[in-house]
């Protein structure tokens, strides 16, 4: 078997592949025109029997934007299944996200089996919400009135930037601004609607409107309460024509505070999963928001992977004026698997929800500290798929 990095003779090819394991047409509509990623091929048997993508995003987490690797269109042809092709692709596609500085990796596991093997686990989600219309019909009125308005292309940078207010403070959101993201596609959906205030834009509202009885939401982001209000009576206003929408659950301050849901509803979650690929790096990188509330001390790990032993071993997390390192040493008292760094480092998960996993072993009182950096367990989510 060889692996090697993507040409772009591999095109047809790999588009083949990613047909037949996905589905989708036959023939591409064009030349693959996107951005922000590398890939990888697999030959075996003088052919190209699997292939992947790793996009380029930074996800948010403690506040920063954390260099990601989006792990997609993991690929191996039927025959060639069983014969180690997507594991040779998973092993060089984490040392090549190493190599480019992401830290941390995600995806969408169709096998999560596969992925738990080579350290990845499930971590976050992306869910939503189904809700009849009429229902939204009894929120009350904003107590100020905002001006909505349709959103331009000379609003989208103003429209990311109410993105990113809200998207930093959620752990698991990508930031939106690397390359695989065209911030003008948003204009190609049927809904792109804004609101305003004395302050700039205050929040707006991404849509479809398919053929059907429901309203398919992208994005409700809303600075305030009045802003969610005049939104969410927006989609109201579709009342009589469909009849429920489908909401992305991107902020649980709309969802759970402001949106008066019933007491049964239904939520479709699409789960995905992280790796920590450079525990160092992955450190240095996030935001660590209760390290200014706690008072130094030093946790001393031992990490288990042997798929990125540039990690692997003993390593010593410092905690002190507000900053948290990891250092190569210390006594190894907490031990970690390669699949207890993701759900750790996100904070979905907290030391004795992996214990009761076997993720980790070791002094149970210890390991708690490592839950007070966290503030494990919470709600982790992404509000994109890939």
């Amino acid at each position: 078997m060889i692996v090697r990095e993507f040409r772009d003779t591999d095109t047809a090819a790999a588009h083949a592949l990613r047909r037949l394991s996905f589905g989708g047409p036959r023939q591409p509509d064009g030349p693959d025109r996107s951005r922000g990623w590398r890939a990888h091929v697999a030959e075996l048997d003088g052919r190209l029997a699997g292939h992947l993508r790793v996009l380029d995003y930074r996800q948010f987490f403690g506040g920063r934007a954390v260099p990601m690797g989006g792990l997609a269109s993991v690929a191996v042809d039927p025959y060639a299944r069983g014969r180690g092709v997507a594991t040779a692709l998973l092993d060089v596609a984490i040392a090549d996200m190493r190599e480019h500085g992401q830290c941390v990796s995600a995806l969408y596991a169709s096998a999560p089996p596969l992925y738990r093997g080579r350290g990845w686990e499930q971590t976050g989600g992306n869910p939503r919400l189904t809700l009849p219309l009429d229902l939204l019909a009894a929120l009350p009125r904003p107590a100020e009135h905002r001006e909505i308005r349709p959103a331009g292309k000379a609003d989208l940078p103003a429209l990311h930037d109410a993105y990113l207010a809200v998207a930093s403070t959620i752990d698991g959101m990508l930031d939106r601004a690397t390359e695989p993201f065209d911030p003008e596609h948003v204009l190609e959906l049927d809904i792109v609607s804004l609101v305003s205030g004395v302050e700039g834009v205050l929040g707006y509202l991404t849509a479809e409107r398919p053929d059907g009885d429901t309203l398919r939401v992208y994005d409700l982001v809303a600075a305030d309460l009045d802003t969610a209000r005049t939104l969410l009576r927006q989609l109201a206003s579709w009342a009589g024509q469909l009849t429920e929408v489908s909401l992305r659950v991107l902020d649980r301050a709309v969802w759970d505070l402001v949106l008066p849901q019933p007491m049964h509803h239904q939520i479709r979650n699409h789960p995905w999963m992280l790796r920590v690929v450079d525990l160092p790096a992955a450190v240095a990188a996030r935001g660590w928001p209760a390290a200014a509330l706690l008072r130094p001390f030093t946790v001393d790990i031992d990490v288990a992977d042997e798929h990125a032993p540039w990690h692997a071993g003993r390593h010593r997390l410092v905690v002190a004026d507000g900053e948290v390192v990891c250092e190569r040493g210390g006594a190894g008292t907490v031990r970690l698997s390669a699949r207890a760094l993701g759900p750790w480092f996100a904070g979905s998960a907290d030391s004795a929800m992996l214990r009761r996993a076997g993720l980790i072993d070791g002094d149970p009182a210890v390991a708690t500290r490592l839950d007070a950096l966290t503030g494990a367990p919470s709600e982790v989510r992404m509000a994109n798929a890939f």
